[in-house]
C-alpha cells in the first residue's frame, strides 16, 4: 500500500458514502446516517477522552487551537470546538472535507483543510494546544504513520497534549486474521467484491512499544493509556494519552 494509495480509496469512500465510511455500521450502509446521531457520536468520544486527560493531568488550555488529524466528516471536529476556540480539521480526501463543510454547525469556528502529503508542512511548528485523532493512522501505510506521530509533536505548543487513538493488534478472528495474514491486495479485492466497499479500507496496526518509541522519538511523553475495545470486534485499540514537557499553554 502507498500513500497515493489511501488518497485514492479514501477520496472514493469520501464520494459515495463518506458518513457510513467513517463509521462503518451495516444498517447505515447508503447515507443512512442521520447526521445529529452521526455527530452525537463525535461528541460522546471527545467529551469522553478530554475527561480522561484531565484525571491524568494532562490537559492544556481550552482557549487555543485543536487539531483534527483525519477530521474525515467532521465528527470529532465539531465536538472539539465546543471545547476550543479554533478547530483545524485535516484530511487526505476532498469529499471528505466537502461532507464536514456541508454538516458544520460550529459557527465557523472549525476550518477543514485538505492535507495531501505524510506531513503537516501547512501547520506551523508549536501553534496547535491538542492534537486528536481517531480511527485514522491505520488507515495510513506505517511509515506514513511515523511520520505523522513525528509531526504531531512538532506542531504542538510545549505544555501541549496529545490523544491517538490505534490498533495495536489483530483479535483472532476471521476478519483479524485475515487482515494480519492475507496480502492487502487480497483483502481489498474481497471488500470491493464480496462487501461491495467503494474502495478498499485497509488496516495496519502498530504494537504498543512501537507507538510508545515513535511517540517519544516526537518529543511526547505518554501519560496514560486506555483499552478503547468499542472501536471494532476484530483488532485491539489503544488510546494514548501523551503531553509535550514545558510550559503550560496559555
Amino acid at each position: 500500500m502507498s500513500f497515493q494509495d489511501t488518497a485514492r480509496d479514501w477520496t472514493r469512500h469520501g464520494s459515495e458514502d463518506p458518513l457510513w465510511a467513517v463509521l462503518v455500521d451495516p444498517a447505515k450502509r447508503g447515507g443512512r446516517w442521520d447526521a445529529d446521531d452521526f455527530l452525537a457520536t463525535g461528541r460522546q468520544e471527545v467529551d469522553e477522552a478530554l475527561g480522561v486527560l484531565d484525571r491524568l493531568g494532562g490537559t492544556p488550555a481550552r482557549t487555543g487551537v485543536a487539531l483534527d488529524f483525519g477530521c474525515g466528516a467532521g465528527r470529532l471536529t465539531q465536538a472539539l470546538a465546543a471545547h476550543y476556540d479554533k478547530v483545524i480539521g485535516l484530511d487526505i480526501s476532498e469529499p471528505m472535507l466537502d461532507a464536514a463543510r456541508r454538516l458544520d454547525r460550529t459557527g465557523g469556528r472549525a476550518v477543514f483543510q485538505h492535507n495531501s502529503t505524510p506531513d503537516l508542512a501547512a501547520i506551523p511548528t508549536a501553534s496547535v494546544d491538542l492534537v486528536f485523532t481517531s480511527i485514522v493512522l491505520q488507515h495510513v501505510p506505517p511509515d506514513a504513520a511515523e511520520s505523522y506521530l513525528l509531526e504531531f509533536g512538532r506542531v504542538l505548543r510545549p505544555g501541549g497534549a496529545a490523544i491517538i487513538l490505534m490498533p495495536n493488534g489483530v483479535r483472532p478472528t476471521v476478519q483479524g486474521l485475515l487482515f494480519r495474514y492475507a496480502p492487502p491486495a487480497v483483502v481489498g479485492a474481497l471488500q470491493q467484491r464480496l462487501l461491495h466497499y467503494p474502495a478498499p479500507m485497509r488496516m495496519n496496526t502498530l504494537p504498543v512499544r512501537i507507538m510508545t518509541s515513535h511517540l517519544s522519538h516526537a518529543g511526547l511523553r505518554i501519560i496514560g493509556t486506555t483499552d478503547e475495545p468499542q472501536h471494532g470486534p476484530h483488532w485491539n485499540f489503544t488510546r494514548y494519552y501523551a503531553v509535550r514537557p514545558g510550559a503550560a499553554a496559555s
